[in-house]
């Protein structure tokens, strides 16, 4: 029997769709290897916990910058690494994969997303633009002859598109996303307190007290890194707003690329936008105080999906059964 898979290929995470079950997996897109042996150490979970971590010879890589593949053979290994877990060993035919790339791709980079996905073992490869597969995930039926908007915040892209009749009318993908975020607060915490913190002490600000948008009631919390000063280590108390202070630079590129495809759009359809409003999706989205912060630069109601982070991996795996059902006809 033949397995459909719809894989999110993220800067940050890969999540793994599979026909009839939903989305199976969640990994980070994070590999660890022995740069002596030239092996592949851990993938995954296992090698995130290795980020910043690790001795000399085994160093943890992320093999995809901004949405884009940076490392080919490692990317391969990865895929087929997450195409064997989540399909078991009990398969003998080889799975078509439906894969999404980041709507601003070249060809080069297309072509290179479809080769390493060949390699990983896969019978048939479609390629799905994010925002297009952002839209089918968050439920929105994206065939008829309306305008709808999806700011998709990733890890390593941010995709912005109005897709009406199954396609995207207008759309830009920008290279600021959840990365840029974290790499935003490493930067604040080094001019505003001494303090050099790693990637995931970032990470955990963002997530814990990260927002975008002034809150009613301040937050706090406690943070170790290192002083620059002194070179020891040290603890430090952040506040939301100082986080909110640290990420006005990045957020406001964000803003300025959903305006600028506002302004692109055809006038019919952004009489539609107007009526639907703006859907986020991407884990990005998650930072608190995004759709307030949209809301307030375009004038245009917006919302969140639900589970935003799983959508793109939902649509790709619901565009993989469209295809299929389309052939079994």
């Amino acid at each position: 029997m033949a397995v459909d898979i719809g894989i999110d290929l993220g800067t940050a995470s890969i999540l793994v769709y599979v026909k009839g079950k939903g989305v199976i997996l969640k990994e980070p897109s994070v590999v660890a290897f022995d740069r002596d042996s030239n092996e592949v150490k851990a993938i995954g979970e296992e090698a995130r916990l290795m980020l910043g971590r690790t001795p000399g010879n085994i160093i943890a890589i992320r093999p995809l910058r901004q949405g884009v593949i940076s490392d080919y053979t490692v990317t391969e290994k990865m895929i087929k690494y997450f195409v064997q877990k989540s399909m078991g060993r009990r398969t003998f035919k080889k799975p078509r994969i439906s894969i999404c790339v980041p709507s601003g791709v070249t060809e080069v980079e297309r072509k290179a997303v479809e080769e390493a996905t060949y390699a990983a073992g896969a019978r048939e490869v479609k390629l799905i633009e994010e925002p297009v597969a952002a839209a089918i995930g968050a439920g929105i039926d994206i065939s008829k002859p309306c305008g709808n908007m999806i700011v998709d915040i990733g890890g390593g892209t941010s995709d912005i598109a109005v897709i009406s009749l199954g396609g995207t009318v207008v759309n830009t993908s920008i290279k600021i996303a959840g990365d840029d975020f974290d790499e935003a607060i490493v930067r604040y915490m080094r001019k505003k307190h001494n303090l050099l913190i790693g990637e995931r002490t970032a990470e955990d600000i963002k997530i814990k007290i990260g927002t975008t948008y002034p809150l009613i009631e301040n937050e706090v919390m406690e943070v170790r890194g290192r002083n620059l000063v002194s070179g020891l280590p040290k603890t430090v108390t952040v506040t939301s707003s100082e986080t909110e202070e640290a990420l006005r630079e990045t957020t406001g590129q964000i803003i300025e690329a959903v305006i600028s495809v506002l302004e692109r759009t055809p006038p019919e359809l952004s009489a539609d936008i107007l009526d639907r409003g703006i859907v986020l999706t991407g884990g990005g989205a998650m930072l608190r105080g995004l759709e307030e912060l949209v809301e307030e630069k375009t004038g245009i109601n917006t919302m969140t999906a639900e589970e935003p982070m799983q959508v793109v991996a939902i649509g790709t795996g619901q565009f993989v059964e469209l295809i299929s059902g389309r052939r079994d006809i």
